[in-house]
């Protein structure tokens, strides 16, 4: 520890430095009632105090009471810790050279009890003040043994004894400095390590939580250790901590077997539900397979979408930039045309001029489906009254189609606000409500639009009685371009889930058994139910 670290340690000592005190403090009670124990009882038959046994009983009987005194400030706290650490050890300073004189001085072993307070005062200190301490002790032993010289006449050759007793003093005292100092940089050292580990933890937490990828991670025997959402999502369950990945997922133990026996290669594929496939990587810990395994799998649906996504928005923004040089050009055609029809009379003359009109139009819907494509990121939610809303749709549309009342119906609609676009859901229904009135029968309720709540959720149908969609076809509508008539553009749907998604809701197919017709779904995102109306 550098001068500071002993400074603060000092000044504002931990949990741990009081604690080890009073450790210490327990071990000199045991001492000094051992003491009064063996000087009251056995003082005849033992060397203790054979000099002077009345001044050894009365000094260890002044030695512990001094011990279990020192145990109101140590339960206090104060004064600080040093100094109850300096009152500690000079009491054993004192207590432990009459003790030694009162036995007979040098020659007595009870000055070498010293030893062990002067390491304990190293390894609780953690400084160089443990050095003073020693110091100290020496000064006492010199002195003890010079008076028992002078008064006694003890053996001055004793001296070189005292001396070496001395040596070993430092040579305790800075051997329990050194040994703290490594056990505090340790300590630290192990405290930094863990609080890394635990930042580790969260992050690779955090980073598995949020990842799009499936992960999987298993030992040598195929036990799971971890898994994160998206793996449950694509595997369709999910397998607790320590279960076998034979038993929960035996399609992909096959692949991971598999890997192992031939360790050739690190991708495979994995079929999952509803025609959906995984790619699947494996990769080794610390390059041995038998120490345990990441298996990442990889939503190939999801790869195609964004790469599809990235390219329809490369083409909306083509569009939007030529969209006037398209429209100019298509301007003058339809207003030619208009005029040509107006003044020539044949026939056959005024055919050619409306299939020019006809893909003229054709060509200008075109270009307004490829714009709607970069409008999902522009989306602008607002809380609006579903029932009125759709009221409101209802006579813009049947106006615009030239409808019959009787032919579009809007069933019972709860009294609910949703959040978005405004015109972004009108977009959406009015592509929806197109694509119903192309393939229906045009008849009273041919197209139907219904709305319920099923635990806080609002779904709103739109319903024809047309000849229903292909199976063959249904994993299909959404799929920008794909489309069954000959004058579509195959963008309609596409755009209508794209603003549905950017909105927060969801678009789907709903297939239910008996029903007439297409039925598409909107489920919209968190709503607001106006129960003051």
């Amino acid at each position: 520890m550098s001068p500071a670290a002993d400074k603060i340690a000092e000044e504002s000592p931990t949990t741990d430095f009081w604690r080890s005190l009073r450790y210490f403090n327990l071990y000199r009670l045991f001492l000094a009632s051992l003491f009064v124990v063996l000087a009251g009882v056995f003082g005849e038959s033992l060397s203790l105090g054979e000099m002077d046994r009345s001044m050894f009983f009365n000094a260890s009987v002044i030695y512990a009471v001094l011990v279990v005194i020192s145990f109101v400030p140590l339960q206090m706290r104060w004064p600080r810790f040093t100094w109850q650490l300096a009152g500690q050890i000079g009491s054993d300073i004192v207590g432990l050279s009459v003790l030694s004189h009162a036995s007979g001085g040098i020659q007595n072993n009870v000055i070498l009890l010293m030893l062990v307070s002067l390491a304990a005062a190293g390894l609780i200190s953690r400084g160089r003040i443990t050095l003073f301490f020693a110091s100290l002790a020496s000064i006492a032993a010199l002195l003890e043994h010079s008076y028992a010289v002078i008064y006694n006449d003890a053996d001055a050759a004793k001296y070189l004894q005292v001396g070496l007793l001395c040596m070993s003093y430092f040579a305790v005292a800075w051997l329990a400095h050194t040994l703290a100092k490594y056990a505090v940089d340790s300590q630290e050292l192990a405290q930094r390590r863990g609080r890394d580990l635990v930042n580790l933890s969260e992050a690779n937490r955090m980073v598995m939580r949020d990842m799009q990828d499936g992960v999987l991670v298993v030992d040598g025997q195929g036990m799971i250790m971890q898994m994160n959402q998206s793996a449950a999502r694509l595997l369709r369950h999910s397998a607790a901590p320590g279960s076998l990945l034979a038993e929960n997922f035996p399609l992909l133990f096959g692949q991971y077997a598999f890997w192992k026996q031939t360790g050739s290669s690190n991708h495979g594929s994995l079929l999952l539900d509803a025609g959906m496939q995984a790619r699947l990587r494996f990769f080794a810990i610390e390059r041995d397979a038998n120490r345990g395994t990441v298996i990442f799998l990889e939503d190939m649906q999801r790869v195609r979408a964004e790469a599809q996504q990235i390219k329809l928005a490369a083409l909306g923004r083509l569009t939007a930039n030529i969209a006037h040089e398209v429209r100019n050009p298509l301007s003058a055609i339809s207003y030619a045309t208009e005029l040509l029809q107006e003044e020539l009379g044949d026939a056959d003359e005024q055919r050619l001029l409306k299939i020019v009109m006809d893909n003229t139009q054709r060509i200008n819907r075109i270009v307004q489906d490829v714009m709607q494509l970069n409008r999902r990121d522009r989306a602008q939610p607002e809380a609006m009254e579903l029932n009125s809303m759709l009221h409101a749709f209802m006579e813009e549309f049947n106006l615009a189609e030239r409808l019959s009342p009787d032919i579009v119906v809007l069933n019972d609609v709860p009294n609910v606000e949703i959040p978005f676009d405004r015109g972004h859901l009108r977009q959406v229904l009015w592509n929806l409500c197109r694509n119903a009135l192309r393939y229906g029968r045009r008849t009273q309720g041919s197209l139907r639009l219904s709305a319920s709540m099923d635990h806080g959720q609002v779904f709103l149908d739109v319903q024809d009685d047309g000849p229903g969609i292909p199976e063959e076809n249904q994993g299909k509508l959404f799929e920008p371009f794909f489309t069954t008539a000959i004058d579509g553009t195959g963008l309609g749907l596409y755009i209508a889930k794209e603003l549905c998604e950017a909105n927060g809701a969801q678009l789907d197919l709903v297939v239910r058994g008996g029903q007439k017709g297409a039925c598409f779904q909107i489920t919209f995102g968190e709503l607001k139910e106006n129960v003051g109306e």
